[in-house]
């Protein structure tokens, strides 16, 4: 890694763990440019040298707290015997980590969306490349999609490949597993269920979504 980009990586860290403490301690919407650059030490100018906008830090913050799931998906998933059970297993997985945090998880895949932010995960794990964990072709391709959509269907692509699901029925599924993902996180977002309900709920309907439309 060259000079420039080193020092680029540090001071973003820099500015990524202030908002970071910020989130921890009071939430992600109390995220603002002037708290992040008193807690770094810097001026909101010298912040807006590595960052285009709050969304694009705080979405940089978030991420940080993800990257234990993403760390771990490969070693989780490892036993499975068929493309179905994978998948079933990369939803647990993801639901395991998702429920314990939800706001963040919601703040990165459904609340502060705009054009923008589509490549903002690419750019993350180049930076920080570390977070990203080793994983097979099909696994990297899926984290490194910031749409929540296009990350269910590309782990959904392995029950396709595998003629568990047709291809044409593909997006049906796909969509309805996370509306009903979206739905559920929510109520643990507004205290409604807690995260062992909405896990136990959310697995059991993805099983029963799966049967719908399995054809082997």
């Amino acid at each position: 890694m060259e000079k420039k980009e080193i020092q680029r990586k540090r001071m973003m860290s820099i500015f990524i763990d202030a908002a970071a403490k910020i989130l921890e301690n009071e939430g992600i919407e109390a995220i603002t440019i002037r708290k992040v650059a008193n807690i770094a030490g810097y001026n909101s100018a010298t912040l807006y040298n590595y960052f285009e906008n709050i969304d694009h830090l705080v979405f940089f913050a978030a991420m940080g707290f993800i990257k234990e799931y993403a760390y771990n998906l490969e070693e989780y998933i490892k036993g499975a015997k068929s493309g179905i059970e994978k998948y079933k297993l990369i939803w647990e997985c993801f639901c395991n980590y998702s429920f314990k945090k939800p706001e963040v998880y919601y703040a990165i895949f459904f609340a502060r969306l705009n054009n923008s932010l589509e490549d903002y995960v690419t750019e993350y794990y180049k930076i920080f490349p570390e977070e990203l964990g080793t994983h097979g072709e099909n696994i990297s391709t899926m984290l490194l999609k910031h749409n929540i959509y296009d990350r269910g269907k590309t782990s959904l692509e392995i029950c396709v490949n595998e003629g568990y699901v047709k291809e044409e029925d593909m997006e049906e599924v796909n969509e309805m597993t996370l509306l009903l993902y979206q739905g559920i996180l929510l109520k643990v977002i507004n205290k409604k269920i807690d995260s062992a309900e909405a896990r136990k709920r959310i697995l059991k309907y993805i099983d029963q979504t799966l049967k719908a439309y399995r054809v082997k």
